[in-house]
C-alpha cells in the first residue's frame, strides 16, 4: 500500500529535537522524505504496523502529532505535483 505520512514534533519542549531527529530517521528507514516533514512509503500490512507503533513510541502524544494517509494501490491517479516531483517512481526499475 501508498502511505503519506505527515507529522509535527514540538521542538521548543524538552527533548523536542532529539524526537524530531527520532521520528525523521524512522520514516526514512521505511521511505522517502518528499518535504520537510512529509515521506511516501510503499509499505505491506505488516511494515505499516511495525511503523506505526516505533512512531508511536517515539512521540509525546500530547504536543506531537503523526499522520497517516493510506492511499491504497490505487495510489498513482490520486497524486498531481505541481512544481518540481520529489516523489517516488514506483513504475520503473527499482534497484536496491
Amino acid at each position: 500500500m501508498f502511505v503519506l505520512i505527515t507529522y509535527d514534533v514540538n521542538i521548543t519542549s524538552p527533548n523536542g529535537a532529539k524526537r524530531l531527529r527520532r521520528v525523521s530517521k524512522v520514516c526514512l528507514d521505511y521511505g522517502k522524505r518528499v518535504q520537510n516533514s512529509v515521506f511516501e512509503c510503499v509499505l505491506t500490512e505488516t511494515q505499516f504496523v511495525l511503523l506505526k507503533n516505533q512512531l508511536k513510541g517515539l512521540i509525546e502524544e500530547e504536543q506531537d502529532s503523526v499522520r497517516f494517509y493510506l492511499l491504497g494501490n490505487n495510489w498513482k491517479r490520486r497524486i498531481e505535483t505541481i512544481g518540481k516531483n520529489f516523489g517516488l517512481d514506483f513504475t520503473g526499475e527499482l534497484i536496491i
